[in-house]
């Protein structure tokens, strides 16, 4: 079988010198996921704030019951004294980022469900109001973030 091979070797000491640093850099994003943590976290309070999800549909709006108990915020999705957006955090390491809400009810809202036999309202469909995700702006954000981090540090 014939082929071609070629080989660059580097052996300017400025191109390796970069070229390491941009190893070392890549073995360790901690530095840029908690940046871009921190940015989630504002695009995220901004979608409480539009009631849109990450995709930019409305959420379903709320039935008459969950209105009649709400205290204040009558109109106002997923918001009665602002918990649920409250504990929006996250978790930064070399490689991973970790975005969410450690609230059980969270994930309610998120995927919807239907409310058990003894609950407040019983057997009552909650609707999906997605909140946690990633849209067109973030994803931007996500990667400048992580180029800016790799090429300049």
């Amino acid at each position: 079988m014939a082929g071609v091979r070629y080989s660059v070797r580097l052996n300017d000491s400025e191109i390796q010198k970069a070229l390491n640093q941009l190893i070392k850099r890549g073995s360790n994003l901690t530095p840029a996921m908690m940046e871009i943590g921190e940015e989630l976290l504002i695009s995220h309070d901004q979608r409480f704030r539009d009631q849109k999800s990450p995709d930019g549909v409305p959420w379903a709006p709320l039935s008459e019951t969950t209105k009649s108990l709400k205290s204040k915020n009558v109109d106002t999705i997923l918001v009665l004294n602002g918990v649920l957006s409250g504990t929006l955090n996250y978790q930064a390491s070399s490689d991973n980022l970790l975005f969410g809400s450690p609230l059980e009810y969270a994930a309610t809202h998120q995927f919807g469900r239907t409310t058990t036999p003894n609950s407040m309202i019983p057997n009552k469909e909650i609707p999906a109001r997605p909140f946690l995700g990633v849209d067109d702006g973030d994803r931007e954000m996500i990667l400048e973030t992580l180029s800016d981090y790799l090429l300049n540090g």
